[in-house]
């Protein structure tokens, strides 16, 4: 009998090959989840965190870049972006949310997808920077390269 080995989705995949052109995202939350679901550090299964506020759903995928970690340089730049009161990074790997028009009804699933900007973020005083990227491919929005490209409604929407 072959074992069946998982491997863990935030150390055990790398961040990608051509990284951080196009990088590699795991998958936690997709736009139709009425509950926010996490990654259990320990053993990389996805668990329930809290049921999301109706404002809190987002229209995108969300996830986090495999093999990154916000701590004290994403708090540096948090700082430098005129920040002052931050104290840490919040000891997550880096949150992405990727635009995509296709419907993609579960998470727990790893893809590939283009960076185009982010937001500078601050959660209880730790940075919690969220990473803005494109699903490859995309017809609606794969095209996009920059965040500054982007209708400013769909801006507004993340």
């Amino acid at each position: 009998m072959i074992p069946n080995f998982k491997a863990h989705p935030w150390h055990g995949v790398s961040a990608g090959e051509d990284a951080p052109n196009v990088v590699n995202v795991f998958v936690e939350i997709v736009p139709s989840d009425t509950i926010k679901y996490e990654v259990d550090k320990e053993t990389g299964f996805l668990k329930v965190d809290r049921p999301q506020k109706f404002s809190n759903i987002i229209p995108a995928l969300y996830g986090f870049v495999p093999r990154t970690y916000c701590h004290n340089e994403v708090m540096k730049l948090a700082i430098e972006a005129g920040a002052d009161d931050v104290t840490e990074g919040d000891h997550d790997p880096l949150d992405i949310c990727v635009l995509s028009s296709h419907n993609i009804h579960s998470g727990g699933l790893l893809m590939e997808a283009i960076p185009i900007g982010g937001f500078k973020m601050i959660d209880g005083g730790e940075a919690d920077d969220k990473i803005v990227a494109v699903m490859i491919g995309d017809h609606a929005f794969g095209h996009f390269r920059d965040i500054s490209e982007l209708p400013e409604a769909e801006v507004k929407r993340l």
